[in-house]
């Protein structure tokens, strides 16, 4: 195998690392983005105040001022996360061009 085949080769390992960094920050931004869609369904049409907590704090709020960060929070989160689903779709295609590069150049060696 020569250094080119070498080097792709640890390219696609390193960009499998990178994928799977990027599915562990994808799983928690969709655990947080469910935890903020759980707390919308609680709140319901409640009136009132409800508790928020803020570190180790819990700080008494206004229902709608809750209801107004959650829904901001929720799409905040939405946006990162199809961010980096663009970003896992853009690693799977130079995933598979470095690979067909590969195997290409496994095959060249195997017919010498």
């Amino acid at each position: 195998m020569d250094k080119s085949t070498e080097g792709k080769i640890q390219e696609l390992q390193l960009l499998e690392q990178n994928l799977q960094n990027l599915n562990l920050q994808k799983q928690n931004f969709q655990a947080q983005l469910l935890e903020s869609e759980n707390a919308l369904i609680e709140l319901g049409d409640l009136k009132g105040e409800s508790y928020k907590i803020i570190g180790t704090l819990m700080v008494l709020k206004n229902n709608a001022e809750l209801k107004k960060d959650l829904d901001s929070e929720k799409e905040v989160l939405e946006l990162r996360i199809k961010n980096i689903e663009k970003q896992e779709n853009k690693l799977k295609e130079k995933m598979e061009e470095i690979q067909k590069e590969v195997m290409k150049e496994l095959g060249k060696d195997g017919r010498k």
